[in-house]
C-alpha cells in the first residue's frame, strides 16, 4: 500500500516561512496530480493547491486557492512534492495534507503535518515628539 508522508511543520511567527515536503513510499507519483489540503481546528478540509506534471513533456501546471496566491508555491521534483509557505498568517494554522490522485487506483492521503502560526508580537511602544 502507497504511504505519503508530510514533512516540515512547525510553529512560525506571522509573516514567517516553511517549506512543507510529501514524499510516497513503494512508488513514484511524478506524473499523477498532486495536491495540497489543510483542516483548521473545527473546520471542514480544504483544497490548497494542486500540481500536475505531463510526464511526456515535463510540463507542469499548478493551481491555488486565492486566499494563498502569492504566498504559496507548490514545485516537485522525481519523488517529492513541496510548498513554500510564505508570509504566513494566523488564519494559515492548519494541519496539511498531501493528496495523490492515482485514477483507477484511488485517492491517497498523508496523515498530516501541523502548521502554527503565532500572532504578531507588539513592543511597548515608544512616543515621538516633533517641535514645531
Amino acid at each position: 500500500q502507497v504511504q505519503l508522508v508530510e514533512s516540515g511543520g512547525g510553529l512560525v511567527q506571522h509573516g514567517g516561512s516553511l517549506r512543507l515536503s510529501c514524499t510516497a513510499s513503494r512508488t513514484k507519483f511524478y506524473s499523477y496530480t498532486t495536491g495540497w489540503f489543510r483542516q483548521a481546528h473545527g473546520k471542514e478540509r480544504e483544497k490548497v493547491g494542486t500540481i500536475t506534471t505531463d510526464s511526456r513533456t515535463d510540463y507542469t501546471t499548478t493551481h491555488y486557492t486565492d486566499s494563498v496566491k502569492g504566498r504559496l508555491t507548490i514545485s516537485r521534483d522525481t519523488d517529492t512534492i513541496f510548498m513554500q509557505m510564505n508570509d504566513l498568517k494566523s488564519e494559515d494554522t492548519a494541519v496539511y495534507y498531501c493528496n495523490v490522485d492515482f485514477g483507477q487506483f484511488g485517492v491517497e492521503w498523508g496523515k498530516g503535518t501541523q502548521v502554527t502560526v503565532s500572532p504578531g508580537a507588539w513592543g511597548q511602544g515608544t512616543q515621538v515628539t516633533v517641535s514645531s
